[in-house]
């Protein structure tokens, strides 16, 4: 672990991969190669339902320095420069699409033993404004964002929490949308051996009294395969098998059932990524 709070966006992050991360319901396919140089290049497709999409993206590493370029297949180009430690724990990075010319943002990262910020600053005359903070220890860390536009002059959200991280378990509690809902999660290595975890997410509405939770777990069957599952309260099972065939090179498979869905109540997914 770091030696500073996590930022605000990665409480619960821990729980939230192990339910959430890598499940996918479509077809998708990743190339990735690397030079010497630095540079990197990465030709993703995506097939959902007779809808294909795809996009080519391209980094530079230079010293202190990145760059990333991506063009979709909608023509739409985005570019992001980053520079990481201009000053002693700061990370600054400037980003823009096109042709959306009121696209362009600034973000700052700044990172200590004892803090992290981050704040957005969009880069038009009448700018969205988001800035989240954390403060603690490695282990303990509370914190809270808020967002405001200037352009209406009204806060777009505000949300808090704090988590507890060890080696071997995290927990956390945010309170977000604007104070209306409570969400908790909690996640457990139970085996190192083989990786075997299990999390929680369970989630309140505070208007509507409503309650959600999803359980799920992971652990490795071999060296080279990993096993996930999910449940939620409303019936939904999903399940990922991830294996990787030579070295960062994967091919996953996902399944869903969801008894509510009558018509199509089965979801099935493969993504293979490919990195020589």
């Amino acid at each position: 672990m770091s030696k500073g709070p996590v930022p605000f966006l990665n409480i619960g992050k821990r729980a939230k991969d192990l339910l959430y991360k890598d499940y996918n319901f479509d077809q998708k396919f990743s190339l990735t190669t690397t030079s010497d140089s630095g540079l990197g290049l990465t030709a993703t497709g995506v097939k959902i339902d007779d809808l294909f999409i795809g996009d080519i993206q391209t980094q530079h590493k230079s010293g202190k320095t990145t760059v990333d370029l991506k063009i979709d297949s909608d023509s739409k180009v985005s570019a992001t420069v980053t520079v990481d430690e201009a000053l002693t724990g700061l990370k600054t990075s400037f980003s823009f699409r096109v042709p959306d010319q009121k696209s362009g943002k600034l973000d700052l990262q700044y990172l200590h033993d004892r803090v992290a910020v981050n704040s957005t600053i969009g880069l038009t005359s009448a700018p969205l404004v988001e800035l989240a903070a954390t403060v603690g220890t490695n282990e303990l860390s509370v914190g809270a964002e808020v967002g405001f536009d200037s352009t209406s002059a009204s806060v777009t959200k505000y949300n808090s929490g704090i988590c507890y991280n060890k080696h071997d378990f995290s927990a956390a509690l945010l309170m977000a949308d604007k104070g209306e809902t409570l969400k908790a999660s909690y996640v457990h290595l139970f085996n190192e051996t083989n990786g075997a975890t299990v999390a929680a997410e369970v989630t309140h509405k505070l208007k509507t009294k409503e309650n959600y939770f999803t359980i799920g777990s992971s652990h490795a069957l071999d060296s080279s395969t990993l096993l996930k599952t999910r449940f939620s309260n409303s019936g939904k099972v999903g399940v990922l098998c991830q294996h990787e065939w030579r070295p960062k090179s994967t091919v996953s498979l996902s399944a869903e059932y969801d008894p509510k869905v009558v018509s199509s109540p089965s979801r099935f997914g493969v993504a293979v990524a490919l990195k020589p």
